[in-house]
């Protein structure tokens, strides 16, 4: 199964770069029919995971995948289910 990584650890305190990339992950997870998306907020104070949380329950992103799960064994990581 095809899945697309990114970790936000580098832009962590860029809030209209880490917008923009969740975007084109997105994005490209879209165009290239991919079916899991890992997202890495880090653990950290947890602010970065809520940032990435808002944004995927954001109306005009909602529709775009299936379902969110978060990582029971490692709490800074969610992953983005898609169904094409």
């Amino acid at each position: 199964m095809a899945k697309l990584k990114l970790d936000l650890h580098d832009i962590y305190n860029r809030g209209g770069k880490i917008d923009s990339e969740l975007n084109r992950i997105m994005q490209e997870a879209i165009e290239k029919k991919i079916a899991l998306v890992e997202i890495i907020p880090g653990k950290g104070s947890g602010q970065l995971k809520k940032k990435v949380l808002r944004f995927l329950n954001r109306k005009d992103i909602r529709p775009l995948y299936h379902r969110i799960e978060k990582d029971s064994k490692n709490f800074g990581r969610i992953f983005v289910h898609f169904r094409h």
